[in-house]
């Protein structure tokens, strides 16, 4: 169901003459996943109930929606996201010191290539309660290159063989920061941040809470499953480990599908929002030592089941 807004959480001003929900347009970018929106401002968004609502609607269809010449503040950005629920800030990123829960993404000529971004990943499911989506700007981006994927991670399972449905049905896995964020860390920082998020255990296939879709639910922050070894899955030694580890290698691989998956080429200005809880995601890092700035109002998120 969709979370109460507050009043306080709404920035206060008249919808921009002219805009209306009838301006709206939907341009459908793939077969599976993904929509571009035409004739519409998130700035005016944040602040009309009606419009709102239908991006939000069609965000539960489409799963990611984009649009561009957003040319819209940083305080309209993050009153259209708090629309959705309450933004929260990340552990290692931070965020802008004037917007709480917008953190800033920037790679350029001062950063060292990483590689955080590139994995297809859903975000923060090493927290028990993942992000419910997000809503990420450009601000900078090269001529070429750059480009982010995003999955669709319903249909994914949906296309799994039936037998790998059956054999996954009731497993749970584990998630971690440590594993990712925290290993180019010393290992004093690295155990301060488990320490502060201890890993998070999911269930393999998560349900949608609001459209009650199956979702494939492991990424490149899983790390095992929790509860395989039973009599039913193992027999030697060799059936959990490689055997796990080739089932969970098997079902992360899905995401690398293209028939599950959209690619947009961002411009100064561009919008994605995409729902986390059913979408994994992939920052293709091919233009370094290029300049490329992101902002991301990321939203709280449930727990799932």
């Amino acid at each position: 169901m969709p979370q109460t807004v507050h009043p306080r959480d709404i920035t206060p001003a008249l919808v921009r003459p002219g805009v209306r929900r009838t301006s709206l347009r939907v341009e459908e970018l793939t077969c599976t996943i993904g929509a571009e929106l035409v004739g519409v401002n998130l700035g005016d968004a944040a602040r009309d109930d009606d419009l709102f609502a239908e991006i939000q609607q069609l965000l539960m269809e489409y799963k990611v929606l984009f649009l561009r010449d957003q040319d819209i503040t940083r305080a309209e950005h993050v009153a259209f996201a708090r629309r959705f629920g309450p933004l929260e800030d990340h552990p290692v990123l931070g965020s802008d010191p004037e917007h709480a829960g917008l953190v800033r993404i920037y790679k350029d000529l001062d950063s060292e290539p990483e590689h955080y971004e590139n994995a297809l990943h859903c975000d923060g499911t090493w927290r028990e309660c993942p992000p419910m989506g997000a809503v990420l700007r450009c601000v900078e981006t090269p001529d070429v290159g750059g480009d982010t994927i995003w999955v669709n991670m319903a249909e994914a399972y949906r296309r799994l063989p039936e037998h790998i449905k059956v054999q996954i049905s009731g497993l749970r896995a584990r998630h971690s920061i440590e594993a990712s964020f925290g290993a180019v860390m010393s290992t004093e920082q690295r155990h301060q941040l488990k320490a502060r998020y201890p890993d998070a255990e999911h269930p393999v296939v998560r349900t949608h809470p609001e459209t009650g879709e199956q979702i494939l639910f492991v990424n490149a922050f899983t790390t095992h499953f929790v509860n395989y070894h039973t009599p039913e899955n193992v027999r030697f030694g060799q059936d959990h480990a490689p055997g796990a580890s080739n089932l969970l290698n098997y079902l992360i691989s899905q995401a690398a599908v293209p028939e599950y998956q959209v690619r947009w080429r961002w411009q100064k200005n561009s919008v994605a929002i995409w729902d986390n809880r059913s979408t994994q995601h992939y920052a293709v890092q091919d233009y370094w030592p290029a300049v490329r700035k992101m902002e991301r109002a990321g939203i709280v998120g449930d727990q799932p089941f």
